[in-house]
């Protein structure tokens, strides 16, 4: 039986990867104690799994965390600040406040889970009441299973299982006031975390294309809903076009539940093939936790331990000019820059610039891997490993390796006119646009004439895409014939 707090006691809400107040089961529960409730956010430096993934979401995590505290001001409250081992500041703070509750959303990595499973234990040991809630997921990695009783491998038949049995909860709304608790425990300064870039202010634009926190998500999605899902099933793959819906990286760090995003498709009058295709999205993030869930060393690890053999190149100059978008392909470039500029990228370009390291650069993965972890967002650790894996075909459910991406004709085939290469790389713009993709083929009157040097004012190519293909399905099959010679 839970400890029965006393009416005086606090309860202690642990923020984690929940940085919100609608839809916060952990929070209903610290309310329905009736008690004051100290709102506590932890800086876990020891555990890369929390807080930030890297540089662009250090920027984000500062502003959520302004945001939140702004939030539970209005209320009445604020958010207490600390830094260190959760499993010490916790025994420490219920100790120095006589806090008789502790309530938390669960984290699904491997790290998160160990942590918060030593704190209940010692909680209850000590006759504290300590409840973890579902918050992150629409679903719990541990309970859906096949019907063998194993985990999903495949994504089409986890979508099926989940949609058939997903039902939203009732949704929770922001409670009007949340209750403070007398102590007054001294909060540490978020100047103090450094999260912020300094010199150079490289996140300086990013304030003019993201709102982060509660608010901004809920306005992000309402906008997508009203604005975008009419035609997100025709229109997604075009990086040009504004069709997606920008949650993500909201999503990365709690401020609005995936059931939110559910529950908004409800009711809503865009066409059930749009709906689908939005849902199906939601749920690709939920697979990738899955999986994650159940090989919680995903982000370096090969899932096909045949890739382990794979003869990846160390070509440190063309790995910095991917970083840079300068590869000499367009698509790509653009790509790469966008995510400089702006913390995020497209979803099929980064497909394209994905395939692009690792097949026509022969780069590992891991590689991208860490770079968009340092660079995005939304760098979400389940999906940006899964996704990766997927791509170079070692994933689970993955893309084969031999599908490797043309960039030349993706950039026709989803940028016909050029429009997202000359936003991000604007030496190309006056390019006529049947060589906006490929300006290694345009004669010279044609690159004089729209003022582009080849080597000067744009890189020549760092690879020849049709000889980096048979290079890479060269390199895989010699992986596949030393697995088979055995």
């Amino acid at each position: 039986m839970p400890h029965e707090a006393h009416p005086h006691s606090p309860a202690i809400l642990w923020f984690r990867r929940d940085l919100r107040l609608a839809d916060n089961p952990a929070l209903e529960k610290a309310l329905s104690t009736g008690a004051p409730v100290i709102c506590l956010y932890i800086r876990e430096p020891n555990d890369p799994h929390a807080g930030a993934s890297g540089a662009a979401q250090a920027w984000w995590l500062h502003h959520s965390l302004v945001a939140l505290d702004a939030e539970l001001r209005a209320r009445g409250n604020r958010l207490l600040l600390l830094t260190g081992d959760p499993r010490h500041l916790i025994e420490w703070l219920t100790a120095k406040t006589g806090a008789q509750a502790v309530f938390w959303n669960r984290r699904y990595d491997g790290q998160g889970r160990q942590t918060h499973t030593e704190i209940k234990a010692e909680l209850r040991k000590a006759g504290i009441r300590a409840e973890s809630c579902s918050g992150f997921l629409m679903h719990d990695p541990a309970v859906l299973q096949t019907k063998q009783g194993k985990r999903y491998a495949v994504y089409t038949p986890f979508w099926k299982a989940f949609s058939a049995s997903y039902e939203p909860p009732s949704p929770i709304a922001a409670p009007k006031s949340i209750p403070a608790a007398g102590q007054e425990i001294e909060s540490e300064s978020l100047k103090d975390w450094h999260l912020l870039p300094t010199k150079p202010d490289w996140a300086k634009g990013f304030a003019d294309l993201w709102q982060p926190g509660q608010a901004g998500a809920h306005k992000c999605l309402a906008e997508f809903i009203a604005n975008q899902l009419q035609d997100y099933g025709d229109q997604r793959d075009f990086p040009a076009t504004p069709a997606t819906s920008r949650l993500s990286p909201h999503l990365a760090f709690g401020e609005i539940s995936p059931h939110a995003l559910w529950r908004a498709t409800i009711g809503s009058k865009s066409p059930a093939g749009d709906i689908e295709r939005f849902r199906k999205e939601i749920v690709w993030r939920e697979f990738a936790w899955h999986v994650y869930f159940h090989n919680p060393d995903m982000a370096d690890t090969n899932l096909d331990r045949r890739f382990d053999r794979f003869g990846w190149k160390h070509a440190p100059k063309k790995l910095e000019a991917w970083q840079r978008g300068m590869t000499g392909y367009p698509i790509v470039d653009a790509g790469m820059r966008e995510l400089w500029h702006s913390g995020t990228m497209h979803n099929r370009v980064r497909m394209i610039v994905a395939s692009f390291l690792i097949k026509d650069l022969l780069i590992d993965w891991r590689e991208g891997e860490r770079w968009f972890r340092d660079t995005l967002l939304d760098a979400d650790r389940a999906s940006n490993a899964f996704n990766w894996q997927w791509v170079a075909g070692c994933g689970a459910d993955a893309s084969p390796f031999f599908r490797i991406f043309n960039p030349i004709r993706q950039g026709e085939t989803f940028d016909s006119k050029g429009a997202y290469v000359r936003r991000f790389c604007p030496e190309l713009t006056d390019l006529p646009d049947h060589y906006i993709h490929k300006p290694f083929e345009a004669p010279r009157e044609v690159l004089e004439e729209a003022g582009v040097t080849l080597g000067k004012t744009y890189p020549h190519t760092i690879v020849d895409h049709a000889e980096a293909r048979d290079a890479a399905l060269a390199a895989f099959r010699a992986t596949r014939q030393d697995r088979e010679d055995d």
